[in-house]
């Protein structure tokens, strides 16, 4: 079975996004978190990433 990027349901702040890639990838949601936060502060760039994401990355499907 491969794994599928989704964003997160259950780990937020915003949209998901670094809660699914930490169930994605197995680096901690903070990390990515800061990750993102670094690279904002330079150029800004990852803000324009973080929105592409949030488009393209589908919700994580409930488990009903």
């Amino acid at each position: 079975m491969t794994k599928k990027l989704y964003r997160s349901r259950s780990d937020k702040k915003i949209a998901g996004i670094c809660g699914g890639l930490e169930d994605y990838t197995g680096l901690d949601a903070t990390l990515w978190r800061i990750i993102f936060l670094l690279v904002a502060l330079p150029g800004g760039i990852s803000i324009f990433v973080y929105f592409i994401a949030w488009w393209l990355i589908p919700l994580e499907p409930t488990n009903s």
